[in-house]
């Protein structure tokens, strides 16, 4: 419920109003002294407040609720150490195009001339790692909100760091509203470039879309057409297979024939995607912005013998690859305008989509007796349809982006640009404080889970019941595969193993250790009728991925 504001209103009062307007209503994060009157504004504002045990946890809570909602996700740190800890996730924020507002407290800069503790230069320190950074002050504490929400969501969106003074947060401001600045309209082709886009696509016999992060951003717009229906309609129409990046996953359902799933990381995926893009004639990238690509991905096509359109949010200045005609503008909508008035065609007609489908199916197989391929291929049986899902980095998220069908956008989260680990956890925890009734599980390997367990008893303060999958090998499963690869010594790899059921206890919750795929059925049954958390320990061999990924 929102609270009056004092008379007139606080600086910080003006910044939660603007964030509340945009459809904010949580924040996360860790406060200290220099931050109370920004908690306090927030919550009169109708923001909720969820303490967290560390900034970084924080910040991937806000991106989780941001996959939910659509409204920027909010992080709250205090000043010094508070914030620095968020760093990382600031850097996966704008790395992984995801719009958050990062609140921290400062000291107010008359104090900083005669005072040190705990004073730097904040605004430097997030300047490189955010689309924007400002100071907020009682003159243009309006303006500074407004920009902060148009620039986190417009274009690419990203990340906006926020410097709040102490006595600035606390200062009486105008109550007046200037004039908000208009969202921009989106956009599609001129006339000349969208005829020789649909000429492209008429004489198309191999057509291939590979669709990325800008397009699954873009289907939060209100005011766009939607993209899953559009993409959907598109390829229905025109018969053209779709390969998406990992964050792009599920805009076309995966069990739809014309799904080739998503690819990235994956070495093995590449042998059977990277051929399939090769021999295509017409390639338009929708929204595929390749910062989630390995290097294989790298000048991936045949300029002069084949085509490539990009629709993007953003001019072209990665130089990953170079495409024959560059879209900056709305993905739907230019998608709709490419094939208006454009006959379809028979497509691939020797049979190669669903060549390629059997060959993924074939290299990431299902019937291992147990394994993590078992526990992943188990969690996706067993769970609802519906089941959000997130994945930490490691191993286990490699073989998992590829076995994990998703049949909504959104339907798995990762970081899959700057590929940190400690982001399964508190993802899953930001979706679920969205939606409570909903199933959602994490996968974490046990490195990963060891980072942010302390995250647990907010699950428990909370009272969600997201299910934690782990994955314990007691090793940097990863790291030691690609070590024994160099034929390097063994080091600095492996460790003990941890008892990780017992700690979901020990925080409230359930947990379980299961070494087959009955054991962690019937886990999971258990978790899906439980009221608190699940902590699932999977216990796998070590070696378990060689070959799989």
């Amino acid at each position: 419920m929102r609270d009056l504001p004092p008379s007139p209103p606080r600086a910080a009062d003006v910044l939660a109003a603007r964030l509340y307007d945009a459809g904010c209503r949580l924040a996360f994060g860790m406060p200290g002294g220099e931050v109370l009157t920004l908690v306090d504004a927030l919550e009169r504002a109708g923001i909720r407040f969820i303490l967290c045990k560390h900034e970084n946890a924080a910040a991937f809570m806000a991106e989780g609720a941001w996959h939910r909602t659509g409204a920027p996700g909010i992080l709250v740190a205090t000043v010094g150490p508070g914030a620095l800890n968020g760093v990382n996730a600031v850097a996966n924020a704008h790395q992984d195009r995801v719009p958050l507002i990062v609140l921290s407290g400062c000291v107010d800069a008359d104090e900083a001339q005669t005072y040190t503790h705990q004073v730097l230069d904040q605004t430097q320190v997030f300047r490189p790692i955010t689309k924007a950074t400002f100071t907020l002050n009682t003159g243009a504490a309006h303006v500074i909100a407004d920009k902060a929400v148009g620039i986190a969501l417009e274009g690419r969106p990203g990340p906006v760091h926020i410097d709040v003074p102490i006595t600035v947060a606390v200062t009486p401001v105008t109550p007046e509203i200037p004039s908000r600045r208009a969202l921009a309209a989106p956009l599609t082709p001129d006339p000349t470039t969208l005829e020789a886009m649909r000429a492209s696509l008429a004489r198309a016999e191999r057509p291939i879309l590979i669709v990325g992060v800008d397009a699954l951003n873009q289907g939060f717009d209100t005011r766009r057409t939607d993209m899953a229906d559009t993409l959907r309609d598109f390829v229905e129409t025109f018969n053209v297979p779709v390969i998406t990046t990992y964050k792009a996953k599920g805009l076309l359902p995966e069990d739809h024939p014309l799904a080739l799933g998503g690819a990235g990381l994956s070495p093995k995926a590449d042998q059977v995607l990277l051929p399939m893009v090769q021999r295509a004639d017409l390639i338009i990238g929708l929204g595929y912005d390749p910062i989630e690509m390995r290097t294989g991905w790298r000048d991936f096509y045949f300029p002069g013998i084949q085509e490539m359109i990009d629709i993007t949010a953003e001019p072209n200045h990665h130089y990953m690859h170079q495409a024959t005609t560059n879209i900056v503008g709305d993905c739907a909508a230019t998608l709709i305008a490419m094939s208006d008035g454009v006959a379809p065609r028979d497509t691939w007609t020797s049979g190669e989509i669903a060549a390629a489908k059997g060959n993924l199916a074939d290299t990431f197989p299902r019937d291992d007796t147990w394994g993590p391929a078992a526990v992943i291929d188990t969690c996706r049986t067993v769970l609802p349809r519906n089941t959000l899902a997130t994945a930490d980095s490691g191993a286990h998220r490699i073989l998992l982006s590829h076995m994990w069908e998703c049949y909504e956008p959104r339907g798995l989260m990762q970081s899959s640009a700057l590929c940190t680990m400690g982001c399964a956890i508190p993802l899953a925890m930001g979706a679920q404080v969205v939606e409570p009734d909903r199933p959602v599980v994490s996968f974490s390997g046990d490195a990963g889970f060891l980072m942010v367990a302390g995250e647990l008893s907010t699950a428990a303060e909370l009272g969600l019941r997201t299910i934690f999958v782990v994955f314990v090998d007691a090793s940097l499963s990863l790291i030691e595969l690609k070590q024994r690869q160099r034929q390097l010594t063994n080091a600095g790899v492996d460790f003990a193993k941890h008892d990780f059921a017992a700690m979901g206890k020990a925080f409230g919750g359930a947990g379980h250790t299961v070494t087959s795929r009955t054991a962690l059925k019937a886990a999971l049954d258990a978790a899906q009728n439980g009221d608190t958390f699940t902590v699932i320990a999977a216990v796998i061999e070590r070696g378990a991925y060689d070959g799989r990924i």
